[in-house]
């Protein structure tokens, strides 16, 4: 039985770790937790000077998730991951393209400070992206702007092979053989996990099945991976004091199809904010088969969120019951 630690961390854990991190003088005075997590706990640590910092933990009480199987495999995409490695190998692949992603002031994998993996990095206290265009479109114009070139960097990388980025640039490999490949085996296995959790899900199990097949074979082969973030919402990107953007929440940074990302950012957001990011040239076989893949995943991953703990319950089945209702579009059922 894993011995679960409290999901609050307190000023006392993380005092030694705060010293050590951002040092001289400065004392932790206090430690606020931040929602929206899933898979660590962030918490802001302030110090006696208002200095500011953003303690990131992974423990197993931290995680919301319910356990499942394949969970941590890293031979497939998109086995749920997390954990100081992603965090550091994706952290060192984005700082490469050039994009700025916060500063890293201390990394304990050794629970020097703390009995569990412990990250503190740099804080960006204010608005995200989101909150800042839907305030103020014009203001956010610029950073905006800079988000799309960004992109434009992760677009125009080539990696060696698909995958996690932590598993590729370790050396390793994917288990299937092609993006569109293990894109149908996860949304399969996601037609699967919701169908078990919703009667309308089962009852259209065949007819979405047959169509996730129909779009995959209509892929033609290609050999090109981009950099992906995967969930890149613009809550997901954090806004420095030179307005530019600062991209967190990256554990899951993949080598992929760019549609993957065009995918996700036009489901997440307004078509106006949209616009300022969208790019030409994407695959529309690709773009199909991502789509559906994504809204099955947006259904089955809140469904089984909220078999566990997770506080925010109605914003989760909200989440699961949109996209339920859009996988179900897709092959005319009512």
């Amino acid at each position: 039985m894993v011995d679960v630690a409290p999901r609050e961390v307190t000023r006392d854990q993380l005092a030694g770790a705060a010293w050590a991190a951002l040092g001289g003088s400065r004392r932790l005075e206090a430690v606020e937790r931040l929602t929206g997590g899933t898979t660590k706990g962030v918490y802001r640590l302030t110090m006696n000077d208002a200095t500011t910092a953003i303690a990131y933990v992974w423990q197993e009480a931290e995680n919301y998730w319910p356990a499942a199987e394949g969970d941590g495999d890293l031979s497939d995409p998109f086995s749920p991951g997390a954990g100081l490695d992603l965090f550091e190998a994706s952290h060192s692949r984005l700082a490469s393209l050039g994009l700025r992603v916060p500063e890293v002031f201390l990394v304990d994998r050794d629970r020097t400070h703390y009995p569990a993996d412990l990250a503190i990095v740099e804080d960006f206290p204010g608005e995200d992206l989101m909150d800042l265009f839907n305030r103020d479109p014009r203001a956010a114009e610029p950073t905006m702007a800079r988000l799309a070139d960004a992109l434009a960097a992760m677009r125009r990388h080539r990696a060696p092979a698909f995958g996690k980025v932590a598993q590729i640039d370790n050396g390793g490999t994917s288990r299937a053989a092609s993006c569109e490949e293990a894109a149908l085996a996860f949304a399969l296995r996601c037609l699967d996990e919701a169908a078990s959790r919703d009667r309308r899900i089962a009852d259209a199990r065949g007819r979405l099945g047959e169509r996730l097949r129909e779009l995959a074979a209509a892929v033609r082969p290609r050999a090109e991976y981009s950099v992906v973030h995967g969930e890149l919402g613009l809550d997901h990107v954090l806004v420095d004091r030179g307005g530019n953007p600062v991209v967190i929440d990256f554990e899951e940074l993949l080598y992929f199809d760019v549609e993957w990302e065009h995918v996700f950012l036009r489901l997440r957001h307004s078509e106006d904010q949209y616009r300022r990011l969208a790019v030409e040239d994407l695959d529309e076989d690709r773009l199909a088969l991502y789509k559906l893949t994504q809204h099955l995943s947006l259904t089955a991953g809140p469904l089984r969120l909220l078999d566990g703990d997770f506080p925010d319950r109605a914003f989760m089945q909200g989440i699961a019951e949109h996209h339920l209702n859009q996988a179900l579009a897709q092959v005319s059922v009512v």
